[in-house]
C-alpha cells in the first residue's frame, strides 16, 4: 500500500535506507525546504513565513540522487482568514516563487519535484473563503512553474484539503462538502499535464483524512454525468455558488489520479504504540492505517 517514503536528508544519508526501499519496491524521497523566516512584506503581526533550502539545493540533489532518492518535497505553509487579508500577496509571490526555482532545480538533477502549498485551517476561514485562497494559491504557482520551465508531467502536488478553520463559527462541513470544495479547486487551479495529486493530512485527525480522501475518490469513481457538456456547463452557470453533483462529477473525472501522503495521519497510532514498547502493535496499526488509506485513495 505503500509505494514512496519522504525522509530527511539525514536519514538518507546517515541510515542508508534508500537500498532497503527500493528492494520492497518503495521509492525513496527526500524533504528539500529547510527553516522557516518571518516574511518581509507581509502584514505586521499576521506571523506569514517564507520557506528556506534554495542555497546550493542543486547540489543537495545531486548528492541525493546519488544516494538513490527520487523524489523531493517542498512544503510551503500560507495563512488564510476570514478577512481575506491572508494569504498576503506579498506571501503567495514569495512561496510560489521558491516553490517553482525549487522545482526546476529539482528536475534538473534528475529528481521529481512534489509541490506542498499547506493552507492552514486554524484561523476563522469559512470553507467558500479556504476554497478561494486554495484555488487563488495554487493557481499562482503554475503560473511560476510555467516562467521557470518546469515539466509538469514530471511534477506531483501535495495540497491540503480545503476547509473552514477551527475558530470558523458556522456548521462544520461535511465530508460530501469537502470533497465536492476538493473537487472544485483542482478543477480550476491544476493543469492536466500534472501527473498527480497526493494530499497532505496537515493536522486532521486519522479518521478525517481518510474519511475526506474517500469522499474525493467516490466522486471520481462515479465517473462523468451523461448530460452534454453544454448542459453541465448551463448548470454550472444556473449555479455558481453551489456546484452541481453532475458538473463535479465531470470535473472529478477529468482530474489526475488522487491519493495520499500522509505524516501523522498514517503514523500517529502506530509511534504510540512504538513509544510505549509495543513494537508489534505499532507495525499492525502501521499495516492497518496503510490499507485504510489505500482503500480511500480507491473510493472504497
Amino acid at each position: 500500500h505503500i509505494s514512496g517514503v519522504i525522509l530527511y536528508a539525514e536519514t538518507l544519508l546517515h541510515f542508508h535506507l534508500a537500498p532497503v526501499l527500493i528492494q520492497r519496491g518503495i521509492i525513496p524521497g527526500v524533504r528539500a525546504d529547510t527553516d522557516g523566516y518571518p516574511l518581509p512584506g507581509s502584514p505586521p503581526g499576521s506571523g506569514e513565513v517564507g520557506t528556506q533550502g534554495l542555497d546550493d539545493l542543486y547540489d543537495r540533489c545531486v548528492t541525493w540522487r546519488e544516494a538513490g532518492a527520487r523524489f523531493t518535497k517542498w512544503r510551503a505553509p500560507f495563512l488564510v482568514n476570514e478577512a481575506g487579508t491572508l494569504p498576503s500577496p506579498a506571501a503567495i509571490e514569495a512561496q510560489a516563487g521558491a516553490l517553482a526555482r525549487y522545482a526546476s532545480i529539482c528536475q534538473a538533477a534528475g529528481l521529481v519535484p512534489i509541490v506542498e502549498p499547506d493552507l492552514d485551517f486554524s484561523g476563522d476561514a469559512s470553507l467558500q473563503t479556504s476554497i478561494d485562497a486554495h484555488v487563488k494559491v495554487i493557481s499562482a504557482i503554475y503560473a511560476k512553474l510555467a516562467i521557470y520551465g518546469v515539466l509538469l508531467e514530471g511534477t506531483l502536488l501535495k495540497p491540503s484539503f480545503p476547509q473552514a478553520g477551527a475558530k470558523y463559527t458556522g456548521p462544520k462541513p461535511s465530508p460530501t462538502e469537502i470533497a465536492a470544495a476538493t473537487v472544485t479547486v483542482l478543477a480550476r487551479s491544476v493543469p492536466p499535464a500534472v501527473a498527480g495529486i497526493v494530499f497532505l493530512s496537515g493536522g486532521l485527525s486519522d479518521a478525517q483524512s481518510t474519511l475526506y480522501l474517500d469522499a474525493v475518490n467516490k466522486l471520481v469513481a462515479a465517473g462523468p454525468a451523461k448530460e452534454p457538456l453544454a448542459a453541465t456547463a448551463a448548470e454550472a452557470l444556473a449555479n455558481s455558488k453551489d456546484v452541481e453533483a453532475g458538473v463535479l462529477r465531470t470535473l472529478a473525472s477529468r482530474l489526475p489520479p488522487l491519493t495520499f501522503s500522509f505524516g501523522r495521519g498514517l503514523q500517529a497510532d502506530a509511534m504510540t504504540r512504538w513509544v510505549a514498547g509495543d513494537h508489534k502493535g505499532a507495525q499492525e496499526a502501521f499495516a492497518k492505517r496503510a490499507e485504510e488509506c489505500a482503500k480511500a485513495a480507491q473510493g472504497k
